[in-house]
């Protein structure tokens, strides 16, 4: 248990103190965190799932108080957590299948056994020949003793046996929820290749693309169509207060796409033009918005006005069981004025006070948004529903709430 307090703190600390940043790098971090957790975890004979749910959520409850702005670590751990009832549902399935195969071979075997002629015969004459007394003492002497016997054996064997198949299961439990953690971490190192799969099915020759924010799904969906030999262009908005619109501009330009860089402000007058707006997002939530970098709103709402498709691709990893009016949801995060401004640049002993907002994200509806692309293929916004009943479970959508319990 020490191990895993360690092992956890120390994530803690890495996810309060912002050393680990982006989805795709916290979600690898998150799943290999609860990989060592469930190995470490000891867990009884009896009630294994229960206990291990109980120990993984209470983790995931710290985890998420650390950052509650990346969304993407809540969602590994009902991951995690939807992979544990499943594994355990599949064995208690096994299970069952198994006794109900053994019991119909006994079935199969005493209806043999009745319609064997031999037998049937011997049955016939004992029944047509009453047997003696003294017959029927000695029969009743000879089944009394062993029965006991084999009473007291057998129960005591089939509780061993019991034992050991509790235990053996409780091991088949942890190597299964293991070997599922395993294809998860990954499924989210290689999301970005299977997005960028899709890239030819979208992107056409001598097209017009427009994007915002530095999200690397995106540039490598846009490098993808450029591989293809797909010609086309890309106005990159630059994304103040940060410019990451400048180093995604750079990158694209070493991998000899055609650039054309604007400022935000421009880009209501740029839309026109356009043929399509690719954007990477920070979140997916539940009703299919996205929480997106500052200014995405402002895109998809020019977008809408001129009837140009607004696409997002992100990976399975960021989609959020969460709707955006819940209150345990962070829908942003407040970043230093600095940013936008130097506190020098103002007096001290100035007469009103200065106060800078610098939201670091933007919430697009749903309506805003004409396609999710993910790893598993590309789906309408109302379509979120289907996805999260088939990767989450619904006792897991309040972290906080069954912690409480």
């Amino acid at each position: 248990m020490p191990d895993i307090e360690r092992l956890v703190n120390d994530f803690v600390a890495k996810l309060s103190k912002r050393k680990v940043e982006g989805s795709q790098a916290t979600s690898r971090l998150t799943a290999e965190l609860l990989r060592s957790v469930v190995s470490l975890q000891r867990l009884p004979p009896t009630n294994s799932a229960a206990v291990l749910i109980e120990a993984v959520r209470g983790i995931g409850v710290k985890l998420v108080a650390a950052n509650p702005v990346e969304l993407a670590v809540g969602n590994i751990v009902r991951r995690v957590l939807h992979i544990i009832r499943e594994e355990d549902l599949s064995l208690l399935t096994s299970k069952t299948s198994d006794l109900d195969l053994s019991a119909a071979s006994d079935d199969e075997g005493t209806i043999d056994q009745d319609f064997d002629p031999t037998q049937s015969a011997a049955a016939a004459k004992s029944f047509l020949r009453p047997p003696s007394l003294h017959a029927l003492l000695e029969n009743m002497s000879d089944k009394a003793v062993p029965s006991n016997n084999y009473t007291s054996s057998s129960g005591g064997d089939s509780e061993e046996k019991s034992k050991a198949d509790k235990l053996a299961r409780t091991r088949k439990l942890k190597h299964d929820v293991i070997e599922a953690i395993n294809i998860l971490i990954e499924d989210i190192d290689t999301c970005h290749e299977l997005i960028a799969e899709q890239a030819v099915e979208h992107i056409h020759q001598n097209e017009v693309i427009l994007t915002l924010g530095s999200s690397r799904t995106a540039f490598e969906f846009l490098c993808a169509a450029k591989e293809k030999k797909r010609s086309f262009r890309v106005v990159v908005a630059e994304g103040t207060p940060r410019y990451q619109g400048h180093a995604l501009a750079k990158e694209l330009v070493s991998r000899g796409l055609q650039i054309i860089v604007v400022t935000d402000s421009a880009v209501f007058a740029m839309i026109s033009r356009v043929n399509m707006v690719i954007v990477g997002v920070h979140a997916v939530m539940a009703n299919g918005g996205v929480i997106a970098p500052v200014g995405m709103n402002m895109v998809a709402l020019a977008a809408q006005k001129h009837a140009v498709p607004f696409v997002v691709v992100a990976g399975i990893h960021k989609l959020c069981p969460s709707y955006p009016h819940n209150p345990e949801v962070c829908l942003n995060d407040m970043r230093s004025p600095a940013e936008l401004l130097e506190c020098m640049e103002f007096g001290m002993d100035s007469g009103a006070p200065l106060q800078v907002v610098n939201p670091g994200f933007d919430y697009v509806a749903p309506e805003l948004v004409s396609l999710l692309i993910t790893d598993i293929g590309g789906h309408n916004p109302s379509y979120m529903y289907r996805l999260i009943s088939d990767y989450y479970s619904a006792d897991d959508f309040d972290l906080q709430g069954r912690i409480h319990k």
